[in-house]
């Protein structure tokens, strides 16, 4: 069972590389260094194949630190540990090879156990490429389907955070990575009830935050105007907003989705529930991409990751892979760190 981490007692970070052939290890490669440079308060334990972070360092000119694993509690140090997962065939940056794809998810699978167990304090993911994966006959949405999946989590919410302290915009999802299509059915009273009662745990109990204010999207343009433009936000959305309040929680909403995001409104709660990916995230991007922080709430441990994908074009060229931008894994492990601590 994983204990608490105390403020004098420093975490331990796992961080997985993601997909091989992506921007991962140039990005873990640029968090060694800083870290080296000036020290994140925590053990950071880079699980992935060690030859390849090695190389791919190398290859943009990064002297970056890594040593090998130990389970047992070590002190922290200014260099990565790595937690040797080696690919099945040689990777070449920028190209995806569906060879890879089972060894990808047992880096994640043993990252999330470890995590489960303890021997972790947090876990900070960077960007896997679903498509391969798919193309390799596995089954898989995304890291947070995933993760709840295998520590048998019912249900899991997703949020990215960008800021912090009064300035931070967090934006919280009922569903998460389905077809549009799919999502209208998808929005049940229990749903969006489970997801309000998730958000408002976890904002209580990682962020700090003693009574948080969530503002609620509605799924329709004009929240249903009145019913007019559809039924869900009236029938669905309006009465698991009311259970909410009947158990304490400070809850508005439904609210039309293009005028709450509006930076005064958007102000005015601690979090923001959209009903549907698209609906947040573009938000949330087009105001701090490479610098969000995408947090997993609901299960046993913590997880973030970052707010971008594999970059596969930047990793095939040198030249471009240098100028990768590693802010959102740095600020990714930051925020591990402190909600660990919170814990």
């Amino acid at each position: 069972m994983a204990t608490s981490t105390r403020a004098d007692h420093p975490p331990t970070l796992a961080i997985t590389v993601g997909e091989p052939a992506g921007i991962g290890p140039e990005l873990c490669a640029m968090l060694a260094v800083r870290h080296a440079a000036t020290p994140l308060r925590a053990r950071l334990v880079v699980v992935g194949d060690a030859a390849l972070l090695r190389e791919r360092a190398a290859r943009v000119g990064l002297p970056a630190r890594y040593v090998p694993f130990t389970p047992e509690r070590a002190p922290v140090s200014d260099a990565l540990e790595v937690w040797d997962h080696p690919m099945a065939v040689a990777v070449e940056p920028g190209r995806l090879d569906v060879a890879n794809a089972p060894r990808v998810l047992d880096t994640l699978a043993a990252a999330c156990d470890a995590a489960a167990a303890g021997t972790f304090d947090a876990l900070v993911t960077a960007p896997v490429q679903k498509s391969v994966l798919l193309d390799a006959g596995i089954a898989f949405t995304g890291h947070t389907e995933f993760f709840a999946e295998r520590t048998g989590t019912a249900r899991v919410v997703m949020m990215l955070v960008s800021g912090t302290g009064a300035d931070a915009l967090r934006v919280a999802l009922v569903t998460t990575h389905l077809p549009l299509r799919a999502v209208p059915d998808a929005i049940t009273r229990e749903a969006v009830r489970d997801t309000l009662a998730i958000l408002q745990d976890d904002l209580v109990r990682r962020f700090g935050i003693a009574a948080p204010r969530i503002g609620v999207c509605g799924l329709n343009p004009h929240a249903g105007e009145a019913g007019h433009l559809g039924r869900e936000d009236l029938d669905v959305i309006a009465p698991a907003i009311a259970d909410a309040v009947a158990r304490g929680a400070s809850v508005a909403g439904p609210l039309p989705a293009d005028t709450l995001f509006v930076p005064t409104h958007a102000r005015g709660f601690d979090a923001i529930l959209a009903m549907y990916h698209d609906q947040g995230l573009p938000v949330l991007k087009a105001a701090s991409f490479g610098h969000g922080v995408n947090v997993t709430l609901g299960l046993p441990f913590v997880r973030t990751s970052v707010d971008h994908g594999t970059a596969l074009d930047l990793a095939a060229d040198p030249a471009r892979a240098r100028t990768a931008d590693a802010g959102s894994l740095w600020t990714a492990a930051e925020l591990a760190i402190a909600l660990a601590h919170r814990r």
